[in-house]
């Protein structure tokens, strides 16, 4: 990222408080630098920025202390999508309200569960912003997102998706329904319109493309037929069922969205969920099949989704017993039936932000060329579509969901 994408602003003042509280001992701060805290390719929603500062203690030493900072893009159509879904307003409620009342409902049940960083307020900020602890710098680190998860790190993020699904059942069904920013993601009617236009650029896009993968006479009918109606075939499936099992779903559950820590024989230790501004409440089967498809090795996404599945359930029983859920425990069939239910998401994520993670880093992996119809968008999605790595996983991944009906529009 280009030093410019650094504010004016964007100043060691801002940190006072957050230093004074969360330093011991300090006096002053030495030096203060701000830069891009992810690579090209690696966030499309915000613009990260990781603050290191050199600060002074009482005692005459000096520590390097940094901060991750999320701020808005300065761009029209990013003002357009933040206007029906604030990602500031929604992640900022989630990191002082929601995650910590999670953690409080299983430090009540005597286990010791955390689901991500620390969040700070910063003093007088030009803009929204999100500040959070530098989770980097307590070793924590993405795995690679082009490779995709092995079957240990896996099952330890479903293990811990479980954990925060049965924990937000549970506050449902003893506090009642969370704030109604918190409750639709992307789904919502105002959001339509634009995202309609996204899939009539990236949608043809994809279907130029899909007549050149291998087998796509198979269901290259049902893609076509399926593009012009898939956002609103989305929203039903977007509207919340009450006889499923709901949870809120963290929403961009996707490799560069969890990090791992590991210990001194690189075993993984711990896991944290970050970016939680896309919440939305309903059925399981959306953070499941986001991840699963967006994440997991090609060798294992098909071959061992439903041993995945089992192993999400174990643990989303063993957690919501744990926390005393007192309505009606979701079977393995039902969990299993519910991925049928709701298959056509796993299109979505195929389509969708599958190809953003599996495409190479590049300084043309944008939010404007992500979403836009400009020539260098236009090449970018082409890219997304039509590279090897992409075109490996799509090709197996199509006719499975053929062969599981979700290409079918009901």
């Amino acid at each position: 990222m280009a030093a410019s994408k650094v504010p004016e602003w964007f100043s060691e003042e801002l940190f006072e408080d957050v230093l004074k509280s969360s330093v011991e001992g300090y006096t002053k701060v030495r030096s203060f630098k701000a830069e891009s805290g992810t690579a090209a390719g690696d966030n499309y929603a915000t613009i990260m920025l990781r603050v290191r500062i050199e600060v002074e203690l009482q005692n005459g030493t000096t520590k390097q202390v940094s901060y991750m900072v999320k701020l808005p893009h300065q761009l029209e159509i990013y003002d357009e999508m933040m206007k029906h879904t604030d990602f500031f307003a929604s992640e900022s409620a989630m990191y002082k309200d929601v995650v910590p009342e999670m953690e409080d409902l299983y430090k009540a049940a005597g286990l010791n569960v955390t689901f991500g960083a620390k969040s700070y307020d910063l003093k007088n900020a030009k803009t929204k912003y999100v500040a959070l602890e530098d989770l980097c710098s307590k070793g924590f680190k993405n795995a690679d997102r082009l490779e995709g998860l092995d079957q240990e790190h896996t099952e330890r993020v479903l293990r811990k998706l479980a954990q925060w699904h049965a924990a937000t059942a549970v506050r449902i069904s003893t506090k009642g329904q969370y704030p109604e920013i918190l409750l639709k993601g992307f789904f919502k009617e105002e959001n339509k319109p634009m995202m309609h236009q996204m899939m009539n650029g990236m949608g043809q896009i994809f279907l130029k493309c899909c007549h050149t993968y291998e087998g796509n006479k198979d269901y290259i009918d049902k893609i076509v037929a399926l593009k012009p109606v898939v956002i609103d075939e989305m929203f039903k499936l977007g509207e919340v069922d009450p006889n499923d099992f709901n949870v809120l779903n963290h929403g961009d559950c996707w490799a560069n969205n969890i990090m791992f820590q590991y210990d001194e024989s690189g075993k993984i230790k711990e896991v944290y969920m970050v970016d939680y501004q896309v919440t939305k409440y309903g059925s399981v089967a959306q953070d499941l099949l986001y991840f699963l498809i967006s994440s997991t090795k090609l060798e294992d996404k098909l071959s061992k989704f439903d041993y995945y599945i089992k192993v999400y359930h174990d643990s989303l029983v063993e957690h919501l017993k744990i926390l005393k859920y007192s309505k009606k425990i979701p079977s393995l069939r039902e969990m299993h039936q519910v991925m049928f239910k709701y298959g056509l998401f796993a299109y979505s994520v195929a389509t969708g932000v599958m190809a953003a993670v599996l495409v190479d880093p590049t300084e043309s992996a944008s939010f404007e060329n992500f979403v836009g119809d400009s020539a260098e968008g236009v090449d970018f999605q082409m890219q997304m579509y039509n590279n090897a790595r992409y075109r490996k996983h799509i090709q197996v991944i199509l006719p499975w969901l053929l062969n599981r009906g979700a290409l079918d529009i009901n």
